[in-house]
């Protein structure tokens, strides 16, 4: 396991992950040693690796400095750790495109969960890579913004909504 903590307009950006695929994201956050002391904590043997995804941290960094950046499917994940509801959630929140919405019923819908927004809502909680799966994109049926369990909480999640629809 290698991680990486590069700095971004909004703060410190963490990844963590194997040569193949990204396990943990940390959103941006002041102080770079609280990322390190998460990951080492999640994962005590873990390297850092300075070019881990060198191409996935220049996106991030265009990401937050207003560019239009896609981080589609090609950006490879590790969700093993999870059940097939959760990962089947996760693996179809990745098509919502940047500057999108979609109330969490919706994609429980195009999941193959008609009827499970409720326990979506729980899956998208437990997102370990929020931004590469961009669960801040999935709002409540009513237009209100709904939770958001990274650092942050619903001011971030509001604060990456705003700034993908400026990028558009």
């Amino acid at each position: 396991m290698k991680f990486v903590i590069f700095q971004t307009k909004w703060g410190w950006f963490g990844l963590a992950g194997t040569e193949t695929a990204i396990c943990r994201t940390f959103l941006p956050v002041k102080d770079s040693d609280l990322i390190k002391s998460c990951f080492l904590k999640e994962f005590p043997d873990a390297k850092c690796n300075k070019n881990l995804f060198k191409n996935l941290q220049n996106l991030i960094i265009a990401y937050f400095e207003g560019k239009n950046v896609d981080f589609n499917t090609d950006v490879p994940v590790f969700l093993n750790a999870f059940g097939d509801f959760s990962k089947r959630i996760l693996i179809e929140c990745r098509n919502i495109k940047s500057g999108q919405t979609i109330t969490y019923a919706d994609l429980a819908e195009k999941a193959g969960y008609p009827k499970a927004g409720r326990a979506v809502g729980n899956a998208l909680a437990k997102n370990p890579i929020p931004l590469i799966i961009p669960c801040h994109r999935v709002i409540r049926a009513d237009g209100k913004l709904g939770g958001f369990s990274a650092t942050g909480g619903k001011t971030l999640k509001k604060r990456l909504l705003l700034l993908e629809k400026h990028t558009l």
